[in-house]
């Protein structure tokens, strides 16, 4: 089973699983896993052949599905059914889940990603990882100043270097897998069913990764799809408006759960 980080105590409410996006982990999360469990349990997992999750030799969204199914199978029974977040892979993963095993979910969060195929490869940040000598490392400044040749941008450095075990001079990530099933991570299955439950769908302002182009192939699995933005914000959103994500995510679930 996938490792899961818990943060905070089982209230009245329902508990929220987050499901981090490609590169990332559940550590990752910490600091909204933190602040949303001031009213509710909070799930963080490490997806397969990410942070401290087994390594598999596949990374295929019906994989990931059922590794979350899994996770949440474990813990439904004394927790009840699940809010889940997912941002990225992880949204679809999460999208997936929720058309799969709708049983398993109180309500969908998705973060910057649209059930749809793309055409953006990140083999090249994997080579750059894979290719960086870490015998003379000894500090994660020598390594991000190592490889601003082959990724310029600081931000996605950060965010990379956030897996790297400086000590122990390994990558908490799957290199050789990622790599072999990007076509499967950038695309997305193909499915006959519908998940009618409560959807949110919240993107990044500035983001690239969703547009409104997508919006019926959302609605075509998710007919109860809503759809929100936070203005001057990429695909990170999480990351470079947590305060703003998480007053959205926090609304939403306040919502749903003021139905039951």
């Amino acid at each position: 089973m996938l490792n899961y980080i818990t943060t905070g105590t089982p209230t009245d409410l329902p508990p929220l699983l987050i499901v981090h996006g490609l590169f990332g982990s559940a550590r990752n999360w910490g600091v909204i896993a933190k602040r949303l469990s001031d009213q509710r349990l909070v799930v963080s997992v490490d997806m397969r052949n990410h942070g401290e999750s087994p390594r598999f030799a596949t990374q295929s969204y019906p994989d990931m599905a059922g590794d979350l199914a899994d996770v949440l199978d474990h813990l439904t029974p004394t927790h009840g059914a699940f809010h889940v977040l997912g941002h990225s892979m992880g949204g679809k993963a999460a999208m997936l889940l929720a058309l799969t095993r709708p049983d398993l979910l109180k309500s969908l969060i998705v973060a910057d990603i649209s059930p749809v195929a793309y055409s953006h490869d990140n083999s090249h940040l994997i080579h750059a990882m894979r290719d960086l000598d870490l015998t003379d490392i000894e500090r994660r400044s020598e390594a991000d100043a190592a490889l601003k040749d082959k990724i310029p941008d600081a931000g996605v450095r950060a965010f990379l270097l956030q897996s790297l075990v400086v000590k122990e001079k390994k990558w908490l990530l799957n290199h050789d897998v990622l790599e072999a099933d990007m076509p499967k991570i950038v695309g997305f299955p193909e499915v006959a069913t519908q998940y009618d439950g409560p959807a949110f769908f919240v993107s990044g302002g500035e983001s690239t990764y969703v547009s409104r182009d997508h919006r019926d192939a959302t609605k075509a699995l998710f007919p109860n799809a809503k759809f929100a933005s936070i203005p001057g914000t990429g695909h990170w959103l999480h990351a470079e408006k947590p305060r703003e994500f998480e007053a959205a995510c926090r609304a939403w679930m306040d919502a749903i759960d003021a139905r039951s």
